[in-house]
């Protein structure tokens, strides 16, 4: 069985969790969020522990892996949440949230308004800085990928969206 489903998942207080229907529904003080659980996987809550079982072939240990972890990264979004800092690098770059959008000056020839998914908060602490924040692991990293695909910082001069941990190498102008 795999190594992963093997480890039980531990319930934080005032985090539960309840199955029906094929689907699994995690409920905690942030939000609330349903997981599909694979056909041939089983799940058994006992008080504060959620256990993931899986079928005989090596197939259903690997879906077993993959919902255990799906199921902790939700577990964690609803008592704690996610959270993906950008920075914005570059003259003139700045941003702002208006209502549910957050509207982007790249050095483009316009402005740019992107609209904010439910689920998701988008914080902007000083005109170079977004906090995209939510509950939901996998949507708060693509929020954030998405804001920074409108300019992914260049190899120059190192201009463009940036996440707050990313390095970028500066490579050398050519030479005369």
């Amino acid at each position: 069985m795999s190594r992963v489903a093997k480890m039980p998942v531990k319930l934080p207080a005032g985090v539960q969790v309840s199955a029906a229907h094929g689907q699994l529904t995690v409920k905690g003080a942030k939000s609330s969020l349903t997981i599909n659980v694979p056909a041939k996987v089983e799940i058994e809550v006992q008080g504060d522990t959620v256990t993931v079982a899986a079928g005989s072939i090596a197939a259903d240990n690997m879906q077993a892996g993959t919902f255990r972890a799906l199921l902790n990264n939700a577990v964690v979004g609803v008592s704690k949440g996610y959270e993906k800092k950008l920075n914005l690098v570059g003259v003139g770059y700045r941003a702002a949230t208006a209502g549910k959008k957050l509207n982007l000056s790249l050095g483009f020839s316009h402005p740019i308004e992107y609209p904010i998914p439910e689920g998701i908060t988008v914080e902007t602490p000083t005109q170079t800085e977004i906090l995209v924040k939510g509950a939901d692991k996998k949507m708060v990293g693509q929020v954030a990928a998405d804001i920074r695909g409108f300019r992914p910082p260049e190899p120059y001069k190192g201009k463009g969206v940036r996440y707050s941990t990313e390095k970028v190498e500066l490579k050398e102008a050519k030479k005369k």
